[in-house]
């Protein structure tokens, strides 16, 4: 799959010159914990070793490992505003360990629970990015989990153009699985899910799934899900997909977790790494965001021949 900017526009933002590629990626799911989640819960325990496979197909995981960090948010058991919190990846030692291998992150999810209802992804985001510590060198990626829109808490000070500035200084990509219909166009529904090119990826009834390159489209959503978070992760280059086919089951919940892994093992191998002497996008680049222009933060990505 080739991967450009459509806008030329965009193309001022686009780096000069290209990073290696990451030898290990640092990858952040953000899992709301309220009462309709328990069957996504199961799905991310059996998922992750699919894609940690896939990665160390690859080469990516192979001289330093790969991580994984579960931060949980909209639990009723985490205080006044369910504020996001980790879960611990080693039980078995003293303290919270943000960080572990796909293994302990399978035995992790076993942690999360269904007991909330008060959820916001950015505040999510926004903890990850400032109680984290992530690798240099590594492929910085979220994968926000949700079957609602934002419930914006009190005294809320967070905006769009604010996290993508934060996110784009780690050179992270989003991904949302989330509430939304996707389609291939003139469809807006039926699809699995779209990437930041408008490439859409369909279940082909067999367990595995087709792509509509440069026809996806965005159907409408739960609330205001589109603009909290299908329209955030698509303008770091990410993707977004619909957990309405995940939780159909069946063969299309097989290809709904094909195409997902397929899609980010591409995604996080063709990602720059993580450079902290990078410099933070200017305001002005940011306000492209307004005006729909995804794919913003390309400019960390290597376009593939």
């Amino acid at each position: 799959m080739k991967h450009t900017l459509a806008l030329g526009a965009a193309l001022a933002l686009a780096s000069t010159s290209s990073l290696a590629a990451p030898i290990s990626a640092d990858v952040v799911f953000l899992v709301d914990e309220s009462g309709s989640m328990a069957g996504e819960h199961t799905w991310l325990g059996n998922m992750i070793s699919s894609l940690e496979s896939g990665l160390q197909s690859k080469g990516v995981g192979g001289s330093q490992a790969n991580q994984y960090s579960l931060v949980g948010f909209g639990s009723s058991l985490h205080g006044t505003g369910q504020a996001p919190h980790p879960h611990d990846m080693d039980a078995g030692t003293g303290g919270i360990q943000n960080w572990g291998s796909a293994a302990q992150f399978a035995t992790a999810t076993s942690s999360l629970v269904a007991s909330g209802g008060f959820e916001d992804g950015w505040s999510a985001i926004d903890w990850a990015i400032n109680n984290l510590s992530f690798r240099s060198d590594s492929a910085v990626n979220f994968v926000l989990v949700t079957d609602e829109d934002r419930d914006i808490p009190a005294g809320d000070t967070l905006t769009a153009n604010g996290l993508l500035s934060d996110m784009g200084g780690l050179g992270a990509l989003l991904n949302v699985v989330v509430n939304n219909n996707f389609g291939c166009s003139p469809n807006t529904t039926g699809a699995i899910g779209i990437d930041s090119d408008s490439n859409g990826y369909e279940a082909d009834g067999s367990g595995g799934y087709t792509e509509c390159a440069g026809q996806g489209a965005i159907g409408s959503g739960f609330g205001t899900t589109k603009t909290d978070y299908v329209d955030l992760a698509t303008a770091t280059g990410g993707a977004a997909w619909n957990l309405n086919i995940l939780r159909s089951g069946g063969l299309d919940a097989d290809s709904f977790t094909q195409s997902f892994v397929d899609i980010k093992v591409e995604e996080i191998t063709n990602q720059d790494p993580n450079d902290p002497g990078d410099p933070v996008p200017e305001p002005g680049s940011l306000a492209l965001f307004g005006l729909g222009l995804t794919g913003l933060y390309l400019r960390r990505r290597r376009t593939q021949a």
